[in-house]
């Protein structure tokens, strides 16, 4: 089974709009794991906008199933998750001002960059996937850079499944049977969300693990954090 990461960027977003703590970032990873969240997912950014550097070393303490750290790879993050040492560190290229993941990796252009911090993060024993599109051409240069997985940046794929769903996800398709004829592990995500997860879910051959944020803290203000999970689990079981 697909495994689902929740994404708790967005707890932190509300808790930094007040200041103090509430809601409780810490608890809530707590609860998504209780509730049956596979693993957590942060993005710290160098603002601290959302997750702060401190909340990566306290969730470290707590978190139970799989941590998986975001981020760009400057030296002060490098150091953060060499610290901590989270299960996955997923690489972005994202620039510092950027408000969400915007576009995967150039695995040919940022080839040298890549290979440096694989090897630097495969030192401290940390598996690595990179944030790329559905480019068979950049996931055929991606093993030279030494990455476990790569994680389909699904940003097109959501826009464009309630036009037609299959047009949607072909390049998905074909982006993931040349990860598997390459033996890379694929992970997903962005915009995935509980109309269009069944689907992509079902036609993505090996999928191991969606990351999800934004859709499903904004689905827990309707249905609950608890409910909202097992909902997001079903799409995951759904034939």
């Amino acid at each position: 089974m697909t495994r689902l990461s929740v994404n708790i960027n967005k707890i932190a977003t509300l808790r930094n709009a007040r200041g103090g703590n509430l809601p409780d970032l810490i608890r809530s990873a707590v609860h998504c794991e209780q509730f049956g969240a596979d693993g957590i997912t942060v993005h710290p950014r160098p603002d601290q906008r959302h997750i702060r550097y401190d909340d990566v070393y306290r969730l470290k303490e707590v978190v139970k199933t799989e941590f998986n750290v975001e981020g760009y790879p400057s030296e002060d993050f490098l150091k953060l998750v060499e610290e901590v040492l989270p299960h996955q560190v997923t690489l972005v290229p994202d620039a510092p001002d950027a408000i969400t993941s915007n576009a995967g990796w150039n695995t040919i252009k940022h080839k040298d960059l890549l290979h440096a911090v694989v090897n630097r993060l495969h030192g401290s024993g940390i598996r690595v996937s990179i944030f790329i599109e559905a480019d068979e051409q950049m996931i055929e240069a991606a093993p030279a850079t030494g990455t476990d997985r790569v994680e389909l940046y699904t940003e097109s794929y959501a826009k464009n499944y309630p036009v037609d769903p299959f047009k949607a996800i072909s390049s998905f398709i074909k982006a993931a049977m040349k990860a598997h004829a390459l033996n890379l592990g694929i992970n997903a995500g962005h915009d995935l969300n509980l109309q269009n997860l069944a689907y992509f879910n079902k036609n993505i051959p090996g999928l191991l693990e969606v990351s999800i944020g934004h859709a499903l803290i904004s689905d827990a203000l309707y249905f609950g954090l608890e409910n909202t999970i097992q909902l997001y689990k079903r799409q995951l079981l759904a034939n």
